[in-house]
């Protein structure tokens, strides 16, 4: 075990490959409160110290990814005191910035802090299940965690690239509806764990997702 806390967890899983394990004690989701972020920051300075590992994997314990912020942390504090916690690094730029590659495993819910994160990532590998959404904008907040810049670098393409439609609408059942009509997914092998737990152990062989035709 390379980390243990109540939050987060890291271990090696073969390969060079650490796994960086959100699962929040007592909690039936994953949320981004002030415990958990000052975790995730001693887990990933004991992986950039360890020499053993090459690349990151960050999974959920929970049946989703990421729901966001503790906001009810927010009510607690004064404007000062939200300020100067806005003012501290946080986990967006550390991921951004980490010296080894870090690649999110998503599924379930991956909401405002946890669809940063994971833009903030080098690569995201999402399931079926998955759903990704800034929803803190239905509450009158902005995506405060770079979401706002690294989503629109991400999909700036879309536009013009018609064969990434999957992306754009952010419905993956359209990959299936695309392979049916004689085109395929290429791009991407992803090998999961035989224990079954979603993104427990995922190997990434590809960066690239696009649609090809069939002809």
């Amino acid at each position: 075990m390379i980390y243990s806390g109540s939050a987060i967890s890291v271990a090696a899983v073969g390969d060079g490959i650490a796994e960086l394990k959100l699962d929040l004690s007592g909690e039936k989701v994953n949320k981004l409160n002030q415990a958990t972020l000052q975790e995730f920051d001693a887990a990933t300075q004991a992986i950039a110290k360890d020499g053993s590992v090459k690349g990151v994997i960050v999974t959920s314990g929970k049946a989703v990814f990421i729901v966001g912020a503790d906001i009810t942390e927010f009510a607690a504090r004064t404007a000062e005191e939200q300020r100067a916690v806005y003012a501290q690094r946080r986990i967006y730029e550390t991921v951004a910035d980490f010296p080894k590659p870090v690649i999110a495993a998503i599924h379930g819910f991956c909401i405002g802090g946890g669809s940063e994160l994971a833009l903030a990532c080098d690569i995201r590998v999402a399931d079926r299940t998955a759903r990704i959404s800034q929803a803190e904008i239905r509450i009158g907040l902005i995506p405060g965690g770079g979401g706002t810049q690294r989503l629109a670098r991400l999909v700036r393409d879309v536009a013009e690239r018609p064969d990434l439609r999957v992306l754009r609408d952010a419905d993956v059942r359209r990959a299936g509806q695309h392979e049916r009509r004689g085109r395929e997914v290429t791009g991407v092998d992803v090998q999961a764990s035989q224990d079954g737990q979603r993104g427990a152990h995922l190997l990434v062989v590809a960066t690239e997702l696009r649609l090809e035709d069939g002809e």
